[in-house]
């Protein structure tokens, strides 16, 4: 676990995946700032957070507010929300998120009567995590908790048993990445490369979506062979 306390910005804090997250890093001793376009909205999910987190020894606080002051409260945001719409969100915080960390978590996925597949991104060529990386060029940007799923993080197991993934191509903003991810798996996460293997990560998510609908569970990564890391 690490001792750096941050404060992270949950765009899209208030859907489950950003709840659920934003929910780990605070029971873990980070302070959490839950982002919504309402801030309302947000201010009540971000209660619900805190009287989840009441009696545990060393939480981080929970707050809510609308995007642009969330992000401008934390020194790391995470982008949690749909990919529908992601472009046009991060262009208008454009400015807000310069000199950040930003962590996408962002699954580009599509449904149709087969089931769950990735969409294909600039030809093929690119990922969420790219285009965030392209539409706020002075924020520094990585992937990472694309295959976390979202009942598991509001859940009352300690910490999921699986990997986190992390991928960028700053050594700085990936360690951000990796210590997070000791508040949601117990252990560091793992640094899988470069950022543009978001392209492999985000549609993988719909092969775990396949698993889980065919074994009625919640299906992680775990990555062998590394030891302790």
């Amino acid at each position: 676990m690490t001792d750096t306390r941050y404060t992270v910005a949950v765009i899209g804090g208030t859907g489950p995946q950003g709840k659920g997250l934003g929910y780990r890093f605070a029971k873990n001793g980070h302070d959490i700032v839950l982002g919504s376009r309402a801030a309302e909205k947000a201010e009540a999910v971000a209660a619900e957070v805190t009287e989840r987190l009441a009696g545990v020894a060393g939480a981080g606080t929970a707050k809510g507010a609308a995007n642009a002051d969330a992000i401008a409260a934390a020194d790391v945001v995470l982008l949690a929300v749909p990919y529908d719409g992601h472009d046009e969100l991060v262009a208008s915080l454009a400015g807000d998120l310069a000199g950040k960390t930003v962590i996408s978590c962002v699954n580009p996925l599509a449904f149709d009567k087969r089931g769950a597949h990735g969409r294909v991104i600039n030809g093929g060529e690119g990922s969420a995590a790219e285009s965030a990386a392209e539409l706020a060029p002075e924020a520094t940007v990585v992937g990472a908790f694309h295959n976390v799923a979202a009942p598991l993080l509001w859940g009352e197991d300690e910490f999921l048993d699986e990997d986190v993934i992390v991928v960028g191509d700053s050594a700085d903003g990936k360690q951000v990445a990796i210590d997070l991810a000791a508040s949601v798996t117990g252990r560091p996460g793992v640094d899988g490369g470069k950022l543009r293997l978001a392209r492999v990560l985000e549609p993988f998510t719909a092969v775990l979506i396949s698993i889980n609908r065919k074994y009625k569970t919640h299906a992680g990564i775990r990555v062998t062979g590394l030891g302790e890391h």
